[in-house]
This record gives C-alpha cells, sequence and structure tokens, in this order.
C-alpha cells in the first residue's frame, strides 16, 4: 500500500473527507506536497506556525536540546533549563499576576489545568463559558464547548456549566458567589473571529472581582502576535491565562499561567495535584523559546495590521458577504458552507492551502504565518477570487 493507502488504513480518521495532501515538506511560509507542488499556506498549522514553517533558529534550539536529553522525569520534578528559561521569559512580557506557569502539552490540557485550578482555589461547581466557543476536545473542555452539535454524542459531560452568548449583559449577570470561573476566549475564532466588545470585558472583569470569581482567558489562537498585539488581550487582566498553538513553535506545547499564590493550591490537599508526564518536554520549550524570540526580534507582531488591510482591500468579490479579522485571524463568509467547500477545493488545486471554521463553515478561514510576505497574499487572494 502506498501512504494515503496506509493513512486510511491505520490512521484514526475525525472525517469521513479528510483533505488528504500528503505532505513532503515545508518551509517558512510554504508546505510541499509528495510531488513536490508548492502551496501557499494560509493556515499556519491553525495558528501554530506564526514565525513560519522550520525556522532556522527554532531546528537550530530542537537539535540543540535532542543532543542534550530528552525525557527525564514527570513534570515539576527535575529542574529543565528549557523550562525554566522559557518561563521566565514569558513572564517578563505579561502582566506581574501571571508570574507563575504550569506546562502542558496541548492547549486542551492546559484549560483541563484551569478548571481544576478554578475549582480548586474557589470551592465552587459552577462554570460559566460561552456559546460558539472552542476549547478543546476533551471531556473537560468539551463540556464548556458552546455548540451542542458537537457534544451532544459524548454525554454525560461534566456538570454545572452554565453558557451565555459572547459579549452579553446575561453571562455577566449570571456572575454569581456559586461560580468558579468564567472562561472566555479572548477572540472568538471558531465563530468566524468575533471580536470582544472592550466595555463588556471590563465588566466582565469587575463583575468577577466583585463575585470572588476567576476569570479565565483562552488566548490559544489569539495570542503571539497573531492580532497585531503580542496577547490577545490588553487592559483587561485574567486571573489565569490559557495558551497553546503557537506557543511551541511548531512542536506540542501548552500552558496555563496564573499568579504564583494561585498556582501553589496544587501542590497540596492533595500533593501532586496536577501532574503530567510529557508537559513541558525540553526539546518543545526549547523550541518555543527559540520561536519566542524570532517573534520578538523580527518584531513580527508590528507587521500584522498593514497585512490584515491588504487582504482587505484584494477580497472584494459579489460572492462575498463580509470579511471579519483580527489581525491575520481571518474570516471570508460566502453564502453557505457547500461554496465554501468548492472553493477550497480549487485553491488547493491552484497551491493555496485554506480551510474553514468550526462553528461557521460558510468562512474561509485565513490565518497564515505572519511571516508571510505581500507577494503571497497578492497570489493568494487572487487565486481565492479566481476560485470564487
Amino acid at each position: 500500500m502506498n501512504n494515503r493507502q496506509l493513512f486510511q488504513r491505520y490512521i484514526a480518521q475525525t472525517s469521513p473527507e479528510p483533505i488528504g495532501l500528503e505532505i513532503a515538506s515545508a518551509s517558512g511560509n510554504y508546505i510541499y506536497d509528495a510531488d513536490g507542488k508548492e502551496y501557499i499556506d494560509l493556515i499556519g498549522g491553525i495558528s501554530v506556525c506564526n514565525i513560519g514553517h522550520c525556522h532556522p533558529a527554532v531546528v537550530k534550539a530542537i537539535k540543540e536540546q535532542a543532543d542534550k536529553y530528552l525525557h527525564v522525569m514527570v513534570y515539576g520534578e527535575v529542574v529543565q533549563s528549557p523550562q525554566v528559561q522559557y518561563a521566565q521569559m514569558l513572564t517578563t512580557h505579561l502582566p506581574s499576576s501571571l508570574d507563575c506557569i504550569y506546562f502542558t502539552n496541548s492547549g486542551a490540557e492546559a484549560i483541563e489545568g484551569a478548571i481544576k485550578l478554578a475549582r480548586r482555589c474557589t470551592g465552587r461547581p459552577e462554570i460559566i463559558s460561552c456559546n460558539d466557543s472552542y476549547h478543546g476536545s476533551t471531556t473537560g473542555a468539551l463540556s464548556i464547548m458552546g455548540d451542542e452539535y458537537w457534544r451532544n454524542a459524548f454525554r454525560p459531560l461534566m456538570p454545572g456549566v452554565q453558557r451565555y452568548n459572547y459579549n452579553s449583559d446575561e453571562l455577566v449577570d449570571a456572575v454569581t458567589e456559586n461560580t468558579a470561573c468564567v472562561i472566555i476566549e479572548t477572540i472568538q475564532a471558531e465563530a468566524g473571529v468575533i471580536a470582544a466588545d472592550k466595555k463588556w470585558i471590563q465588566r466582565l472583569r469587575e463583575k468577577c472581582t466583585a463575585m470572588h470569581t476567576l476569570l479565565i482567558f483562552d488566548d490559544v489562537q489569539g495570542a503571539f502576535g497573531r492580532t497585531g498585539n503580542l496577547w490577545g488581550f490588553n487592559e483587561v487582566i485574567p486571573d489565569i491565562l490559557v495558551l497553546g498553538k503557537a506557543l511551541g513553535g511548531g512542536m506540542p506545547l501548552g500552558a496555563f499561567i496564573a499568579s504564583q499564590k494561585l498556582m501553589l493550591q496544587l501542590t497540596e490537599n492533595p500533593v501532586l495535584g496536577h501532574i503530567t508526564t510529557f508537559g513541558g518536554h525540553p526539546v518543545s520549550c526549547a523550541a518555543g523559546l527559540a520561536a519566542f524570540r524570532v517573534l520578538l526580534d523580527e518584531r513580527l507582531a508590528d507587521t500584522v495590521a498593514e497585512k490584515e488591510k491588504l487582504f482587505h482591500s484584494l477580497l472584494q468579490h459579489p460572492a462575498i458577504k463580509t470579511v471579519r479579522s483580527k489581525g491575520l485571524l481571518i474570516a471570508v463568509e460566502l453564502e453557505d458552507t457547500t461554496h465554501v467547500k468548492t472553493v477550497l477545493q480549487r485553491c488547493i488545486a491552484r497551491g493555496v492551502f485554506a480551510d474553514w471554521f468550526l462553528f461557521a463553515p460558510n468562512c474561509i478561514r485565513i490565518a497564515p504565518p505572519l511571516t508571510i510576505i505581500n507577494a503571497d497574499i497578492q497570489k493568494a487572494c487572487s487565486i481565492i477570487l479566481e476560485s470564487l
């Protein structure tokens, strides 16, 4: 059997019709299939490859760490230089109250850890999340996911979860002395790029503070320059921050971050209140640290606004209903899902790799590496218009 047949036979399939490109290599803003065909990458691994594929600094860091040691011991028991160096680097660029990091394997695992921390610290049963929110596919993350279609087949799920619309007064009003935490995305990505209202976020912060409820920001897709800022949040600071995707520079890595006072609640009653074997793997942390340095040194976030405007100026077509964006996270809304799937197939045939959104399948997802150049933006948009 060839690789495609082996893929279909031995790899668990997550959809009836996977994209099925056989990837041979990736570099910078491009991926290449087994036939050597080049594709402009407008997905970036779903906001993972913010500094592009296989950046030399990241590859160098991976190789150097692999020569020293790989896995040694479960998380938190021994001092590993890549972990502590990356944690220090991240906290110097975060608000002072977010000074203690727990590294995980993924964003979904980080959500699970944040939920446990909130319940441990407050002793409360209830959690509030948003409709059309996505936080991962593990059982706890699925329980707070904001779409019944994706949840229903896996019930019973975690109890005590309430869901309200993003940016709604009802959500703010629902926070009570029984609420352990409110979990919201800094920007609703899978809903088709819905930005948070600044005044709403401020009211929510004030209500959570008044009720001694922990506010959790899921910044998995919005962080690391994606929106044009280093983080997806600005003035309003969460009690717990969840990161993933671009955190590892292309390697698997997630994190939940809080104050040291809150995080110490996981060290006793019970001891080892949250543990992981591979979370914060030294190679992943070395890669993430190298990628973070590239992001800062090359000031990639500073280039986002100009590129965002270029996409808007080029994506003009009668079939496009609207274009919503927050930096280089862009939703191109069409008439329906069928049109989106057809256009995506035509784009792939013409050398552009794009995707759709879970809760907005009538929208084309554009989330390229932040390193994408203007010439490739112009070429990709031209191909999208041809495909339309």
